[in-house]
């Protein structure tokens, strides 16, 4: 059964408190990047389900690792996030706004939205915010990078730019984050007899992993035209890719006929 109101808001005060205050003691987070967190993760755990939460822990335990991973070596060419690694309140917003557009919208549950899709569409946002944090933060040690609309070899960290160990690891984060998602809220869901937010057929785990690739990719591409130009900045790209990767995941379902019930 459902939880019910109060459940799921000391649930979510709970889970998103400690995990803000994780963040911050281990660096992850800025202070205003912690608070930005407990925002979002209060509105996906409330508005949307508290299963939602364990993938948020999951993608945030992920880029950590990706971030501290030959932190010093970072450092030493300078393609470091932060000081020490550590997002902002800009950062968490900008990957956040999508996920907790989603949770708003399958609140209501209207009938072109049903509950059961809402995880697909969610993870489908989470996949390319995980598949572009791990291809940055791990990509940037590659000996090649070139930029993905000419193939032009460029310093590593420039905006745009792309090299065969980033986008092995974009395609590993799309599978790795998905399977994980998929049975999170489709079978562990059923096991705590919660509504789950995700059909249990494998097929539908295809739609993040392909967009959580594909939009590290449209990432790449306004890196490398309208961030390079000085147009947009990097989170106005990383809002714009997970956005649109939520949107496309939606209108895959629609266009494949009618939508799944269970």
């Amino acid at each position: 059964m459902p939880l019910d109101f109060v459940s799921s808001v000391l649930l979510s005060t709970v889970l998103t408190g400690a995990l803000s205050a994780l963040a911050y003691r281990r660096d992850v987070l800025t202070w205003d990047g912690s608070l930005a967190a407990f925002v979002v993760g209060m509105v996906i755990g409330v508005f949307g389900d508290v299963t939602w939460l364990f993938l948020l822990l999951f993608f945030l335990l992920s880029s950590f690792l990706a971030t501290r991973y030959r932190f010093a070596l970072k450092e030493a060419l300078g393609v470091q996030e932060g000081l020490r690694g550590e997002r902002k309140a800009t950062n968490v917003l900008a990957n956040g706004f999508a996920p907790m557009a989603v949770a708003a919208i399958s609140l209501t549950m209207p009938a072109g939205f049903p509950k059961i899709i809402s995880g697909i569409i969610f993870l489908s946002a989470l996949a390319v915010a995980g598949a572009d944090t791990l291809a940055s933060e791990i990509g940037v040690l590659s000996r090649r990078t070139v930029l993905i609309t000419t193939g032009q070899p460029v310093p590593p960290g420039t905006d745009g730019g792309v090299s065969p160990l980033g986008q092995l690891c974009a395609i590993g984060a799309a599978l790795y984050t998905s399977i994980v998602g998929w049975f999170v809220l489709s079978n562990l869901a059923r096991m705590w007899n919660l509504i789950p937010t995700m059909p249990s057929a494998p097929v539908y785990v295809l739609i993040p992993i392909a967009i959580g690739f594909l939009g590290c990719q449209l990432d790449s591409v306004l890196g490398a035209t309208l961030e390079r130009r000085g147009l947009v900045s990097k989170k106005t790209v990383n809002l714009v890719s997970t956005t649109t990767g939520a949107i496309v995941a939606y209108a895959i379902l629609i266009a494949a006929g009618p939508l799944p019930t269970a």
